[in-house]
């Protein structure tokens, strides 16, 4: 039993004739008579009596007729609704918390511009959070700037980055444009969470020249740790493009990493198996052309 059959069966119930529910579908008139006996075959009951070469419709018939309709009616709202959300493209994107902060609201708005009939949906975590919502496949793509650890998931490098030391006016190093590694030795510093790729590149940086810092606060938003520099007398190694303002405002400094350790990409991060959509290229598209930071200038 289909729902062929059981539109079969209410065209003829409501012509009461095989013909007239025959021409009603553009069928010919052995299908509807077979449609009918198969339903007949299938509940194992008549559906109608056939007197004088007219058709009545027996008690179930009239029982199957309420529920058929029902039925047709539920599925034809089904087709429509999955038509048109087969229309729609849908897109989850997933960031961490720098790129978030610095480029998601100005790379959604030239998507939509782009892609205007695309349903979005945007979450911001750390690099780790995202990975592990691209493994559940509850965000379609990331955008990230830390090291991805699964071999399951593909990382495109597409925009460059780098970090920078930022310190507030009154600091002792407000006064260098650059340091080296044993200058960082017991400072205070606010801190990414774990998870986070900047704090893993710099801890990695660290490691590598047997430096100890204090970590007095540890923030997981850019504004709470750029008030840390600026109130609180901390450190802090983040993106240029989170303190551009307070650069040129003068209430942050910041000092260059002397051998470019600190450059990185971000990376645009899906699924190996993932089909890229439409959405998705255009995305990657989008990403492409956005440039490495240029060093802002103080104005006084």
């Amino acid at each position: 039993m289909t729902i062929r059959h059981l539109k079969i069966f209410i065209a003829v119930a409501e012509t009461g004739k095989m013909s007239l529910a025959a021409q009603q579908l553009y069928l010919t008139q052995p299908t509807v008579s077979q449609a009918i006996r198969e339903l007949e075959e299938h509940y194992d009951t008549r559906l109608f009596d056939r007197l004088s070469k007219r058709l009545y419709i027996t008690d179930s018939g009239r029982h199957l007729l309420q529920m058929a309709k029902a039925t047709v009616h539920s599925f034809d709202e089904l087709e429509r609704q999955m038509q048109t959300e087969t229309k729609t493209e849908h897109l989850r994107i997933g960031t961490t918390v720098t790129i978030g902060s610095c480029m998601l609201p100005t790379l959604l708005e030239d998507f939509r511009i782009s892609k205007p009939n695309t349903d979005l949906f945007s979450y911001i975590g750390n690099t780790q959070a995202v990975e592990e919502k691209l493994l559940r496949s509850e965000l379609d793509v990331g955008i990230v700037e830390g090291i991805i650890k699964s071999p399951d998931l593909i990382s495109l490098p597409l925009v460059e980055d780098y970090l920078v030391l930022a310190c507030n006016s009154t600091h002792p190093f407000s006064g260098k444009n650059t340091f080296s590694p044993s200058d960082l030795e017991g400072l205070d510093f606010v801190m990414r969470e774990y998870g986070s790729g900047t704090r893993a590149l710099f801890e990695e940086y660290l490691r590598q020249n047997h430096i100890s810092i204090h970590c007095s606060i540890e923030a997981p938003f850019p504004e709470a740790m750029k008030h840390a520099v600026i109130f609180n007398n901390c450190l802090a190694v983040i993106s240029v493009r989170l303190i551009e303002d307070e650069i040129r405002k003068g209430t942050i400094h910041m000092l260059q990493d002397p051998e470019n350790i600190w450059d990185r990409t971000f990376k645009l991060v899906y699924h190996k198996d993932k089909f890229l959509s439409d959405s998705i290229l255009t995305l990657k598209e989008l990403l492409s052309r956005w440039r490495k930071p240029e060093i802002p200038a103080f104005t006084a």
